[in-house]
């Protein structure tokens, strides 16, 4: 990924994140939106993925493991 002033770079864990390298923000996954990290609320740690809200975090987990997941 491109060296973008103030995009952070996490560690995604559960229930927490580590930063790795500091910044103000990271960029959704699915949608590519700049979410600030005081507004980050849903992430993958399975994908090492951010993601602006709960439809991206949806979209994103059937994307990865398919639509007929059980």
């Amino acid at each position: 990924m491109a060296d973008i002033q103030g995009l952070a770079v996490l560690h995604y864990d559960t229930p927490h994140f580590d930063v790795v390298r500091p910044g103000q923000f990271v960029l959704c996954a699915v949608s590519g939106a700049r979410i600030d990290l005081d507004d980050l609320k849903y992430w993958s740690a399975e994908f090492q993925e951010a993601y602006r809200g709960p439809q991206e975090a949806t979209d994103s987990f059937l994307r990865h493991r398919g639509p007929v997941f059980r």
